[in-house]
This record gives C-alpha cells, structure tokens and sequence, in this order.
C-alpha cells in the first residue's frame, strides 16, 4: 500500500457529509469514498461514534482524521473516569475543536487537515457542532453539510429543510441531499450511510453501497 506520510501519496476523504437537525434527533449521512488522486477505497466509514450518545462525521485526510478519533475518545472517557460523570458534548465537540486547531499548527510536512460535523444527545438534549478545519466551533441549529460535494448537499438542504422534521423525514432528506452530491461531485461516491442519534443512543439507520446512482 502506498505510504501514507507520503506528501504525494495522501488519502483524503474528498467528501460529501450533512447533518440535519430533527424535532427527536439528529441525521448524519456520508458519502464512502476515499481519494489519493485517484479512488483509493471504496468502503471507507465516514460517520464514527464517539460514544453511545455522540458521533460524527469525517473529512480531510484520512491518517490525521484517525488520529484525532482515536485521541477524542480516549481523552474523553478519561475525562468520565476522572470526574466520575458522562462529558457533556459542549465539553467533548471542544475538546475535539482544540486537538483539530493545535494538529494544525504543528510543523510537519503533511498539513493536518480535518473537518468534523459532532452530534450527540446528553443531559441538555439535542446538539450538533461545525468544527472547520482551523478549530474553529460553531453551534447549528438546523442543517450542515460538509466536503468537496458539500455546495450540492446544501442546495438540496435549503430548499427543503423544515424545522421540526420528523427522524423519518430526516432520513429521507440526507439521502436525497448525499445522492444529489454524487451526482456532482467526483471525489464523493461508492456508498451512503445514515446513522441517527437520539436520546436511545447512536444507530444506523441506512447503509448503500452504490455502484450505479440511485434515486433517493
């Protein structure tokens, strides 16, 4: 396999992912391609849970992108056990935001860039966080979609979204949204998965893999 480290030789999930906020949830939905210049993998898992009750969903390069999920989730369930309760999400989609924001200023020869749609259900309900490549967070209270298909994905969501969508609608509405991007966008492709997190914890709701396109 070509090494990763590699300037030249780094596989990126050049991307299409969406988060949809619900009236009793909250969708997220990916595209599975993953590119090094060319189709690197067909099968790559873009939404990752946190734990039970947090997810999110990837973009960026795929080594640093594993790094940091392997860093969240260990720093936050030391952060459990430390204060003998569950993080809120305010706490870890922080968390995550500061590990992004110093991995990128880091001297190396291979930038760190990642990109992260969080979602969860705690204590407070529902959230969901933007966390853009530099670090930065910001709360969102309706819809976000990320990635190189993401002006696609948007364009589906602004003309339909509604507040208060049902989980069933939600489902529906990222599919259509990730497909139109397929259309689109040749670094997003091979596959859809949906994953919903409500106060019942994280679970897949949908999985596709496409081969041709499909009508959502």
């Amino acid at each position: 396999m070509a090494d990763l480290e590699h300037p030249k030789n780094i596989y990126k999930t050049g991307t299409t992912t969406v988060a949809i906020m619900c009236k009793d949830g909250i969708i997220l939905a990916a595209d599975r391609r993953a590119t090094a210049g060319y189709i690197a993998f067909k099968k790559a898992k873009k939404i990752v849970p946190i734990n039970d009750f947090m997810a999110v969903t990837t973009a960026g390069d795929v080594s640093e992108i594993q790094l940091v999920l392997k860093l969240i989730k260990a720093e936050s369930k030391l952060k459990d056990l430390q204060t003998n309760r569950l993080s809120s999400a305010t706490e870890v989609a922080n968390l995550l935001s500061s590990l992004v924001y110093s991995n990128l200023r880091k001297m190396s020869m291979v930038p760190a860039i990642t990109a992260f749609l969080f979602a969860a259900h705690d204590h407070d309900g529902l959230h969901l966080f933007e966390i853009g490549p530099d670090g930065s967070m910001f709360p969102v209270d309706d819809y976000a979609a990320d990635g190189s298909g993401s002006v696609f994905a948007l364009g589906v969501l602004e003309s339909t979204y509604k507040k208060n969508l049902s989980i069933e609608d939600g489902i529906k509405l990222a599919i259509k949204a990730v497909n139109t991007a397929l259309q689109r966008d040749i670094y997003s492709g091979n596959g859809i998965d949906v994953v919903s997190i409500t106060e019942k914890g994280v679970k897949t709701v949908f999985e596709k893999e496409l081969i041709a396109s499909i009508e959502a």
